[in-house]
């Protein structure tokens, strides 16, 4: 890492006679909680300093590391789903073609910073109503400053500063951080989006009825900024009943569990508003290993071999579609496990 950083500096600083150098103080994991008992994000820190000026310490946040299982889990269902409905992925990742990306929600900023340092074609817009989160992210999480954007629309800070630059060139310039409530936001949106993700709760824990509710500006609105040939909305929902029935479907409404209608009837309102009733439209969702956690998943434009729908055709690709994205982007965990636990294809 040292290296690394010595060189970054000297590409941004070509025939410099000050050959700059790194050192590493160490790495320490830091967590962001709503209260004492909830924890919104987890994040691996690195800190180092500039050996000409060891006060100069900086923390950086760890790109390529999620720490929570359920970001796994909703990153694994979004980009397996996304290829599964003929976007070019591929291009995407190797930045010969734009995805633009939202993401509801911020927390320490572990998913929108893994998906624009994976994704070189990835413009990720990130919604967060807290400023304190923001602050948070920026300050003590190692979130890139240079991503948050004023109400205006402009950056913050006109232009990085170099110790950013040497951290993030290539990655924060993709990243746009507004302080905003959802609803509002999306609706004077004017941005097409590939891809979105909405991880939203409110100080208490709790996800927002607005964001849920199938007659709401948000989900009416959120259907119009989805491109309409393979947008793909994924949904983190807390979930602390297991509401499979022994064949792995979903029982009867009324004898799930009151956490289990509540997945249920989120899943059914955005497949509804946000997937519609056309023939390539469905939605599913998976339980996240090791957390209460179920990703639902919503999406346009599923292709599979033969055309058919059925819950076997449709999680056998994508468990092929994961296989290809893990491969391809070098992730350091398999999706796999994330995409077949708890499969249910809504209705």
């Amino acid at each position: 890492m040292e290296r690394w950083l010595q060189q970054r500096y000297a590409e941004m600083h070509p025939g410099s006679e000050n050959n700059e150098k790194f050192r590493i103080l160490g790495y320490q994991w830091r967590v962001l909680r709503f209260n004492d008992e909830t924890r919104q994000s987890t994040a691996k820190i690195m800190a180092a300093y500039r050996e000409s000026d060891p006060g100069s310490v900086f923390i950086m946040q760890q790109a390529n590391c999620l720490a929570v299982p359920y970001l796994k889990s909703v990153l694994s269902v979004g980009l397996a789903s996304i290829a599964s409905c003929n976007y070019d992925l591929m291009n995407a990742i190797h930045g010969k073609k734009t995805m633009n990306i939202l993401c509801i929600g911020h927390g320490g900023g572990s998913l929108p910073l893994f998906l624009a340092s994976k994704i070189k074609g990835a413009v990720v817009h990130i919604v967060e109503i807290d400023p304190l989160v923001i602050s948070a992210s920026t300050q003590a999480m190692g979130f890139p400053h240079f991503s948050v954007m004023s109400p205006s629309g402009e950056r913050v800070l006109s232009e990085p500063d170099p110790t950013s630059e040497v951290l993030w060139k290539g990655v924060h310039e993709r990243l746009f951080l507004f302080e905003s409530d959802a609803e509002e936001f999306i609706q004077n949106a004017n941005k097409i989006y590939d891809l979105v993700f909405v991880d939203a709760y409110d100080g208490d824990d709790i996800f927002p009825y607005k964001l849920r509710d199938p007659n709401s500006p948000f989900l009416k609105a959120l259907k119009n900024r989805l491109n309409a040939e393979h947008g793909t909305v994924v949904v983190n929902l807390h979930s602390d009943s297991d509401i499979l029935d022994n064949v792995g479907s979903i029982p009867s409404l009324n004898r799930l569990p009151p956490m289990g209608r509540y997945v249920s009837g989120v899943c059914q309102a955005y497949k509804d508003v946000v997937a519609g009733n056309g023939r390539c439209g469905l939605g599913f969702t998976v339980s996240a290993p090791w957390v209460c956690n179920t990703s639902l998943a919503v999406c346009r434009g599923f292709r599979t071999d033969g055309g058919s729908l059925d819950r076997d055709k449709v999680l056998n690709t994508l468990i092929s579609k994961s296989l290809e994205v893990e491969n391809v982007m070098n992730l350091p965990f398999s999706c796999l496990q994330y995409i077949k636990r708890g499969f249910i294809l809504a209705d």
